[in-house]
């Protein structure tokens, strides 16, 4: 089965993305990995795409979609692939379309905002790489590390603030291909719930029907 995964920042795409790919054997397709796999390879595509990055610019779509569909060439993906992060525009979904990748299913995590910010702005780290959540994973002592005994501090990504104007770009940018691929047939909503088992029977039974 060929994937997408929706939804906002913190909804818990990559998360569902790696218990799909875990359940049925097909890989998860991130774009950042595809560029930076393709570039390290001095590929092509690769050596394309490294000139706009050293340029700091953005990656043409159309550059993207090619080493998209490069990849998809490889033998993991003989029985499907989910594509996360990637189309994060209707332009970009319209481009993949044109050059015929074919998609069984769009899946939609749906979270409400307050809940993603709630959940992300929550959030603990340790400089030793040690993660907490101050409601679903609170250490034993508050904003002391459990296992080195640091103290905690809250990712620059997962301030509040941070976090409402990253959703306010998918609102604006992402969100919009919800609709373009529900006319399309292709959209499954899916309810993203507290607990990420609850959310992951919820994806496996929507997608059910497209196993081989």
């Amino acid at each position: 089965m060929n994937l997408i995964l929706l939804g906002a920042p913190g909804a818990g795409k990559g998360t569902q993305s790696a218990k799909i790919s875990e359940k049925y054997g097909i890989p998860a397709i991130s774009t950042g990995d595809i560029l930076r796999a393709a570039m390290k390879a001095g590929t092509e595509l690769g050596k394309q795409a490294k000139s706009f990055v050293d340029a700091g610019q953005l990656v043409p779509d159309e550059l993207v979609i090619n080493l998209i569909k490069e990849r998809m060439q490889a033998d993991d993906c003989r029985n499907g692939f989910i594509l996360d992060g990637f189309p994060r525009s209707i332009p970009q979904a319209e481009a993949l379309k044109k050059m015929g990748v074919r998609i069984d299913a769009v899946v939609s995590i749906e979270v409400p905002d307050e809940a993603i910010v709630k959940r992300m702005s929550g959030r603990r780290v340790c400089s030793c790489g040690a993660s907490y959540h101050v409601e679903y994973n609170p250490p034993k002592v508050a904003d002391v590390c459990d296992k080195c005994g640091s103290k905690l501090v809250i990712r620059a990504d997962d301030a509040p603030e941070t976090v409402k104007a990253r959703l306010k770009t998918y609102h604006e940018q992402t969100e919009p291909l919800a609709g373009f691929y529900d006319k399309e047939g292709l959209l499954i909503r899916v309810k993203g719930q507290e607990e990420v088992s609850e959310t992951t029977a919820l994806v496996f039974k929507a997608i059910s029907k497209f196993e081989a």
